[in-house]
């Protein structure tokens, strides 16, 4: 029996995790490299930022995920570079990796168009520690406006600014809004936390721009009616410490939040492959990278216009597809090698079809905009769809039930478990 291929696959989210699984096979030697030793559910990301729920609830460690396949091993490790020539990928801590099929999954990170000196002063939200660091700065901030006796100080701890008008800074505002006007009703003395100042900065002239347009204007009316300051067309043109300047207007804010873009990870940069300007690898019609037909890329890290012409979207329904194309194009190479026919070039190979599933956000409590297929909702309807969707691709069982729980305490009692304060310096 010939040897079995080594798999390596960089990134444990939802492409490679999709990936992994569909190598469960002895023929395959997988391992998978991530820097974090859990999977992450990203889209509940923000609710873990706004106290809606806990770490624990939104994320697996991988290890317990692939625990039943026996051909994967579980790495935890930072990737340091990838020698394509070689075929090796060398490991901050745990030295060379050789290859004979590589996945490239290591998703994006917050981009900040040209400023990254702006991320000192305006984090984003891509990891749990993300998220549990802006829970911890909200909440600190309304603790010490309850003592300050400052108005203008009150005011600025008091103020979230939010960058960015796509479902992550709706989200985000709208569940700050509620934490503000809702959850914290009643549990302060001096402060009156409905006062608090929540802003969405959208450089755009809408928010949600990939929706349509009734229903950017459905939720900017019903984040504006729970007390939401939105500001379409408005450019963010400085960020410094607690303070951003927007449109020639300087706004004090202890909190802000930069929900505006996306950029790949800095590896790709020297591959020496083609990048699109977000640093995104531009794979294949199989998802194979140009000139390494062993090496693949899948998920936000890479740039895709499937075999219909269509552009992929960086969503996990995509990253998942795209993770189980890539396994299944591997499996072929391997038959293919088990038979001894001819290996197939990359323009030989299946190429990749995304299957959309529409697009959907969730503005607060019993409110939402989704559409798919050029049916679109809104309001209770959409937000209940929202759920549906979100707990069936969370994963574990475990993380369901808690979730569900959390969901049916906060909606039948107004309030959030979440909201302890930990990690101060």
């Amino acid at each position: 029996m010939p040897d079995p291929i080594r798999v390596v696959i960089l990134g444990g989210g939802f492409a490679g995790l999709e990936c992994a699984k569909g190598l469960d096979d002895p023929a395959f030697d997988v391992t998978l490299v991530d820097r974090q030793n859990h999977h992450l559910f990203q889209p509940l990301l923000y609710q873990v930022a706004t106290a809606g729920l806990s770490a624990p609830e939104i994320a697996q460690p991988l290890r317990h995920i692939l625990s039943g396949q026996r051909n994967t091993k579980v790495l935890m490790d930072s990737v340091a570079s990838v020698d394509l020539a070689g075929r090796r990928v060398i490991l901050e801590e745990h030295g060379e990796l050789p290859y004979d099929q590589l996945v490239i999954a290591m998703g994006a990170r917050t981009g900040y168009f040209g400023h990254p000196e702006w991320s000192r002063h305006a984090g984003g939200l891509k990891t749990l520690d993300d998220a549990m660091r802006i829970r911890r700065e909200v909440l600190s901030a309304f603790e010490r406006a309850e003592w300050t006796a400052d108005p203008e100080e009150r005011a600025r701890l008091t103020t979230i600014a939010i960058v960015g008008g796509g479902p992550t800074g709706v989200e985000l505002a709208g569940a700050f809004a509620e934490l503000s006007r809702v959850v914290f009703s009643g549990e302060f003395r001096r402060l009156d936390p409905a006062q608090a100042r929540i802003l969405l900065i959208e450089a755009a002239p809408r928010l949600l721009m990939p929706f349509d347009e009734t229903l950017s204007h459905y939720t900017e009316q019903k984040l504006r009616r729970m007390g939401v300051e939105v500001r379409t067309g408005a450019t963010v043109e400085e960020v410094g410490p607690e303070y951003l300047r927007v449109a020639g207007e300087e706004i004090r804010a202890a909190t802000i939040l930069w929900a505006a873009g996306v950029e790949a990870v800095s590896q790709t940069r020297d591959l020496g492959v083609p990048l699109d300007r977000g640093g995104r690898i531009q794979v294949l019609a199989d998802l194979s990278v140009p000139g390494h037909p062993e090496v693949f890329a899948a998920g936000d890290i890479a740039a895709c216009r499937d075999a219909c012409g269509v552009n992929v979207p960086a969503l996990c329904p995509a990253a998942m597809q795209m993770g189980k194309h890539v396994a299944s194009v591997i499996r072929e190479v391997a038959g293919r090698r088990r038979r001894g026919a001819v290996e197939q070039s990359p323009g030989e190979r299946a190429a990749f079809s995304y299957r959309d599933k529409g697009i959907m956000a969730t503005i607060g409590r019993s409110a939402a905009v989704a559409s798919s297929k050029g049916f679109k909702m809104t309001g209770f309807t959409a937000w209940l769809a929202w759920l549906l969707v979100h707990l069936l691709f969370l994963v574990g069982f475990k993380n369901k039930v808690s979730v569900v729980l959390q969901w049916f305490y906060s909606y039948a009692v107004f309030k959030r478990a979440s909201r302890i304060i930990t990690g101060r310096g």
